[in-house]
């Protein structure tokens, strides 16, 4: 890494540090609320935590409001999209499920900008190119959000975390999250052509 490279990743983290602070703050009268309706809407808990993949791959626990009822609260066998309930699709058309993200990024999982975070069992799917997207943390709005969020396909998504991966600048970071702010605002990508928030990643064959 050049001294240009490591004086911007040390800028960007804090940048990352104080927007998530202040965010935190202005932000918790807002979540308090997103909170309690979560609680009436969904019961316990309020949170949704996950294993994700960070960057290098080191695994850290991401944590959202939760947008879907619990298995047992479904009937039948259905699948992840079918119990996103209505309010919980609202919540993530507007961004409000990230807010507890912010705790991630303050303390150095996720970025504001970069490659969203997946599955951890995607790992072992990716070709060696679209394994670049972890050279970088996560974010939560990143170039592939938008440029077409959930719409577009898997194989363009990646490129699209790729393509960031490789030409990263404050620059490009600033552009990403003005765009994101008019896609949350309009509120478009949130599901592909099928009306799915995101299909299963099955995987872009062989290894190159």
């Amino acid at each position: 890494m050049t001294s240009t490279a490591r004086l911007d990743a040390a800028v960007k983290r804090g940048l990352d540090v104080i927007g998530a602070a202040s965010l935190l703050v202005v932000t918790m009268p807002i979540m308090a609320v997103t909170a309690l309706a979560v609680l009436v809407v969904h019961g316990r808990p309020v949170l949704f935590s996950q294993e994700r993949p960070g960057r290098n791959g080191r695994i850290f626990r991401l944590r959202k409001f939760r947008t879907m009822r619990h298995p047992d609260q479904a009937s039948g066998r259905v699948s992840d999209a079918e119990r996103i309930t209505p309010f919980g699709a609202r919540l993530r058309a507007t961004s409000l499920d990230e807010l507890p993200s912010l705790f991630n990024v303050l303390v150095g999982d996720m970025s504001f900008v970069g490659p969203r975070p997946l599955l951890v069992r995607y790992l072992d799917l990716y070709s060696v190119r679209q394994g670049r997207r972890h050279e970088v943390r996560p974010g939560i709005t990143g170039l592939a959000q938008v440029s077409g969020r959930n719409a577009i396909s898997w194989e363009e998504r990646l490129e699209l975390d790729v393509r960031y991966v490789e030409t990263r600048t404050l620059a490009l970071d600033a552009r990403i999250l003005a765009r994101t702010v008019a896609v949350v605002l309009r509120g478009s990508g949130v599901t592909d052509g099928n009306g799915v928030s995101m299909s299963e990643f099955q995987g872009q064959g062989p290894l190159r």
